[in-house]
């Protein structure tokens, strides 16, 4: 019964490692950006896990045939290169001016931006159920954020701003998502990221300062390293994710991530409060971030109507 645990559940579990993952970043984010800057941890976090996924895929045979590409993928690495890099560094720009938790609920419009999409390009069909499930998911991303709503009509600066590119931040995302849907018709999961990571450290390069790094202490140096693991296993699971499930529901389950910020938070601030700034979010804001799960739920667990 092993060979069982295939399709949609697998798709599940790889979904959910995805928002765990994803749930974490932001904390370890936050406390990485006060001994770096975003572009030389964006350019590590890609290098590492371009050197660590690279020997593995040659170790296994696995690597891609560059030479024998059709002139079709190149233009669909570029949009998931641009999508995904452009996503790390503008996620960093609206962590800078939000918070862990905020900066986690303005990625979860990525999932909505790519429903959207799969729905558009790849006619995923979706049933009453599901979008009533979506309409849960919105309202409870609303519900979320319902005490700093006034704070939104500044979109250039403070809050409003990171609003404002933490948006943004998600339907860059959303097209590298859309983009590694159509590129795994004809290469390999890890073969996809394997490129998407070198051509990212590549271009980074320039602009990223290295030399900085051995100044960080040992804790923004740790939190830098698992941001960098982050990489290789959410996105890993992500990819892998697309190939067991649609869209649709891939994207619900991994608007669960806040729940796991939120909760994260909590334990941070009681167990280690100087560690991260006290969020002290109101009931209202708990009470959105289980509608926002419960929405997923419906959205990934609910059957499409034939």
């Amino acid at each position: 019964m092993m060979n069982t645990f295939t399709g949609w559940k697998l798709g599940l579990v790889l979904a959910l490692i995805s928002a765990i993952f994803w749930g974490l970043l932001p904390i370890a984010l936050a406390i990485t950006l006060a001994g770096l800057d975003a572009f030389t941890i964006t350019w590590f976090r890609f290098t590492l896990a371009a050197f660590v996924l690279g020997a593995v895929l040659t170790m296994t045979r696995g690597l891609p045939a560059v030479r024998s590409f059709s002139g079709s993928i190149w233009p669909l690495l570029s949009i998931a290169l641009a999508g995904l890099a452009g996503n790390y560094l503008l996620f960093l720009v609206a962590l800078r001016y939000s918070s862990p938790t905020v900066a986690q609920l303005l990625a979860q419009f990525a999932s909505i931006f790519l429903l959207l999409g799969g729905l558009l390009i790849f006619k995923e069909s979706f049933s009453r159920l599901q979008w009533a499930g979506l309409a849960l998911l919105v309202f409870g991303l609303l519900l979320f954020f319902n005490r700093r709503l006034p704070e939104l009509r500044y979109v250039f600066q403070g809050l409003g701003l990171g609003v404002t590119v933490g948006v943004l931040s998600s339907l860059v995302w959303a097209a590298y998502g859309l983009a590694q849907k159509r590129l795994l018709r004809q290469l390999g999961s890890q073969q996809i990221l394997l490129l998407l990571y070198f051509g990212a450290a590549v271009t980074l390069l320039p602009v990223a300062t290295p030399g900085a790094i051995p100044q960080m202490n040992s804790l923004q140096f740790g939190m830098l390293a698992f941001c960098s693991v982050n990489t290789l296993v959410a996105y890993g699971a992500f990819a892998e994710a697309l190939r067991q499930w649609q869209v649709s529901r891939v994207s619900a389950v991994i608007a669960s991530a806040p729940l796991f910020t939120l909760v994260s938070m909590w334990l941070a601030e009681r167990f280690v409060p100087h560690l991260v700034i006290p969020e002290r979010l109101n009931n209202a804001s708990v009470a959105g971030a289980l509608l926002v799960v419960a929405g997923s739920a419906i959205c990934a667990l609910s059957r499409p109507k034939a």
